[in-house]
């Protein structure tokens, strides 16, 4: 199922967008559905970080240095 997003921005941000899709040959929704999955794959990637931050450093997994070493 799809669903339509109607979002209003800023007239600099809107210029830029429609420059950027000009310059990369793409339409200013697949940039926006590009932009807007990173930024969810980021949310959810630190909500997970907050979660097991505390698992790790009661592991003694302190930087990310101790979890590479501990994972290779």
């Amino acid at each position: 199922m799809r669903s339509v997003l109607s979002v209003r921005l800023p007239e600099k941000m809107a210029l830029e967008l429609d420059a950027v899709g000009r310059a990369t040959g793409r339409n200013k929704s697949d940039i926006v559905k590009e932009s807007l999955g990173e930024f969810l794959w980021e949310a959810r990637f630190r909500r997970l970080k907050k979660r097991l931050s505390p698992k790790a450093k009661a592991a003694g997994l302190i930087t990310n240095g101790n979890v590479f070493k501990a994972k290779s």
